[in-house]
């Protein structure tokens, strides 16, 4: 029978790019898997985090196991490995978020000291995805290392990490067509595969035995238990093993599965076993504060319980394969999932072997999870264009996913930019948009009317919503919240609007807010917090859920519940504030300083407008037995912490030049840094002030240079920007001086009436 062995003890680690010869005798640093070199710097802003080679040491003995294979399974290496056992070369990979296995047999030595050194690279190269994105390449061994020991006849270990056996359910007019595919290594005459499926509770509810010759099994289950989402997410389980002539049993492995049906419609979004079941869900990225991507089970369990809790009954897993545990975990739970590989940004150009290895173990590896609705080819890949190249390779892994798996579409997740009669919207069984409207450009309420526009023009197409998102620090607060200001309370307001936009229209077949949890970036420095993108309704550290998690709350979940939002805007210089309240209810009733204040019917969103006495104010809402509360401290000042960096790195209404107040002036009926750049290029003398700008953008003086240099995309999506939202973007790269002078000359020109 197969053994497992956790290899995760004892290693030495070397973060120095020396040779292989050297590696055997370097001190290095002892680290017990997961690990990653890139857990702080990784996260502290600046992009200049340490990208390359590292290297891993172990040395450990094994007794000779009679008539064994023995097998390393690494579950990531992120994300060129190359495998070394007493000097060999024993295996190599390119891929950082997949499990591969090397076959050490022939290398291995018993009863002696085995010396392994594994060399993992994240470094800059151009033919392994991913390489540009806004999140941190974690570079290290960052998941699980097992040793296996299997008989020399097994279920095959060797091919795109699989585990050689497929389980394929098709529901049809209450029964199940169950089949089940065994894939084996050095079968021997006499040999037979035994196949048994199992309910819930472990009951035997159909078997059978063939010989090893023949590996494909048709089995039948009338009235099955469906695995239905949320409410009931059944699991069966295939158990098979190989077994010799004298009934000994070689080899087994055991896969749960879930019996289940679903399609897309293209008016009334996504049903399962029948139902109309909107898909309303959030993506995921797996690191942590200081660890990165080097999480433990109790991580990825506090993460899907938190998705739990908000009621969400999807998840995309961006832009990568996510731990096999956690695909456990979304069948278990009953979430419906979205898969991809980290095909994103730009197409590398030695890429395109890479990304089909990519999707091909991501397909075999991760086949037999019911929770697994679609597979995704890509994300934003349109950034720098639509080429032929861009479109071959897409058609390609199309078609190769459509092989591997009959029974899922395939999707892929397109930027604002990218033109509905694209070539590439279509290419895929589903088609996604990535929308940030009302907070990199345009407004909120651009949402809805977008997909309204698509809807009619492509009813041919089933479309979603793959990203939606606005960022907010907790530090930051104010009763008059602006796009752009990285307030808890406009990510909030941004929320509430999109939401409305979402669940007033069922063709949408999803929905994903980007992202759940705040996540490591390293190319990023804003809202004050360098090294993290902001846009998570929960924190990095999982500690606290923002106002905008509640809001998704009161629409997606079934479990009462009230919520007073602001509870971290707590000083506060207006006489009459604004109370907001989230619930799932129909009716809340607010009590001001232990006495009551009003009672409002409505749904989701509860608004108050109440009169603040000097100093402390006690909050209380009511909804039956459910109960909140806050506290709002009236002063005279406002409190200078709210305001994101103090006002120095965002275009405030004013700054000192030279000791002196200089004052941003926005008169009504003139043009401002306020406008937005069409609508500025529209008129010949703000356009000729913007085109100076956006010249010295394309000259390479700014971070964004290079992007509005070679992209056309991204020139037409800064028409939806404007100067002071591409200034905030860029925190002080655009010097005030040179903002204050171009809004005083676009002052002087007149808008037409």
């Amino acid at each position: 029978m197969r053994e497992k062995f956790n290899f995760n003890a004892d290693w030495i680690f070397i973060k120095e790019d020396i040779s292989l010869k050297q590696v055997q005798g370097h001190a290095g640093e002892p680290v017990t898997l997961p690990h990653t070199w890139n857990g702080r710097d990784g996260q502290d802003g600046g992009g200049d985090y340490y990208r390359g080679r590292c290297w891993y040491r172990k040395d450990f003995e094994l007794s000779r196991p009679q008539g064994k294979e023995i097998y390393l399974e690494f579950n990531a290496a992120a994300s060129i490995a190359d495998v070394y056992l007493n000097g060999q070369k024993v295996g190599h990979h390119k891929g950082g978020y997949s499990t591969f296995r090397v076959n050490i047999t022939r290398q291995v030595r018993y009863d002696t000291s085995n010396h392994l050194v594994v060399a993992v690279d994240n470094g800059v190269n151009d033919f392994c995805y991913p390489q540009l994105a806004d999140f941190t390449f974690y570079g290290g061994m960052y998941r699980d290392v097992i040793l296996i020991l299997v008989d020399r006849t097994h279920f095959d270990l060797d091919y795109m990490g699989g585990c050689g056996v497929a389980v394929t359910p098709i529901v049809d007019h209450g029964q199940a067509d169950v089949t089940v595919d065994t894939y084996l290594t050095d079968p021997q005459p006499g040999q037979s595969i035994r196949v048994q499926l199992l309910d819930g509770e472990g009951r035997v509810v159909t078997k059978e035995g063939k010989p090893v010759k023949d590996n494909h099994f048709d089995f039948e289950i009338i009235d099955p238990h469906l695995w239905n989402g949320l409410d009931d997410p059944y699991l069966y389980l295939a158990k098979a093993q190989i077994v010799n002539l004298d009934g000994e049993v070689l080899d087994e492995v055991q896969v749960k599965f879930g019996i289940r049906s679903f399609y897309f419609d293209n008016e009334k979004g996504f049903y399962l076993n029948g139902r109309s079941y909107p898909l309303r869900g959030v993506s995921r990225h797996q690191d942590r504060p200081g660890i990165g991507s080097a999480i433990s089970r109790a991580d990825h369990l506090e993460d899907i319980e938190l998705i739990k809790e908000m009621g969400a009954n999807s998840i995309r897993l961006a832009h990568y394969q996510h731990d096999q545990y956690f695909y456990d975990l979304c069948d278990a739970y009953g979430m419906v999932v979205w898969a991809e590989i980290p095909f994103i940004s730009k197409m590398l150009e030695n890429g395109n072997e890479n990304a089909i290895s990519q999707i091909k173990e991501l397909v075999i590896q991760n086949y037999n999870h019911p929770s697994i609705v679609c597979w995704g080819l890509s994300n934003e890949t349109t950034l720098y264009g639509v080429t032929d190249e861009l479109l071959a390779i897409h058609r390609e892994l199309n078609e190769l996913v459509h092989t591997l798996d009959k029974s899922r579409p395939t999707v892929m997740a397109h930027i604002s930019m990218l033109e509905i009669d694209s070539p590439l919207v279509g290419l895929t069984d589903l088609c996604a948009y990535n929308h940030y409207f009302g907070w990199y450009g345009g407004t909120v309420d651009m949402n809805g009317p977008w997909f309204d526009h698509f809807h009619k023009e492509r009813p041919d197409v089933a479309v979603g919503f793959s990203e939606y998102g606005c960022e907010a620090v907790l530090k930051c607060h104010t009763s008059d919240p602006r796009q752009g200001d990285y307030s808890e309370e406009y990510q909030a307001h941004y929320h509430e609007k999109v939401l409305e936009a979402i669940m007033a229209r069922p063709f949408i077949w999803g929905s994903y807010c980007w992202n759940m949890f705040d996540f490591g970036s390293d190319i990023r420095n804003e809202g004050g917090v360098p090294g993290e993108n902001h846009k998570g309704l929960v924190t990095f550290d999982r500690k606290v859920r923002k106002d905008s998690f509640y809001i998704h709350k009161a629409h997606f979940s079934k479990e009462p519940f009230i919520h007073i939002t602001g509870k971290r805007y707590v000083e506060r210089c207006e006489e009459i504030t604004l109370v907001k309240v989230y619930s799932n209810q129909e009716q809340v009733s607010l009590a001001v300083n232990g006495e009551f204040f009003a009672e409002k019917q409505g749904s989701k969103v509860f608004e108050f407008s109440v009169p603040l006495k000097k100093g402390v104010n006690q909050v209380e809402a009511r909804c039956g037995e459910l109960i909140d509360r806050s506290i709002i401290k009236r002063v005279d000042q406002p409190n200078p912490d709210y305001v994101f960096n103090n006002g120095t790195s965002t275009v405030a209404n004013w700054f000192d030049r030279e000791g002196k107040k200089v004052e941003f002036r926005f008169p009504e009926g003139y043009f401002s840094i306020r406008d937005k750049i069409g609508d500025l290029m529209k008129h010949p003398q703000a356009a000729a002030l913007v085109g100076q700008v956006m010249q010295g953008m394309a000259s390479g003086d700014s971070a964004m240079g290079s992007q509005f240099k070679t992209s056309d995309a991204m020139l037409k999506m800064a028409m939806a920007f404007t100067i002071e939202r591409i200034a905030l973007m860029l925190g002080d790269k655009i010097p005030r001086e040179m903002l204050y002078a171009l809004n005083e000359k676009l002052n002087k020109i007149r808008k037409e009436a």
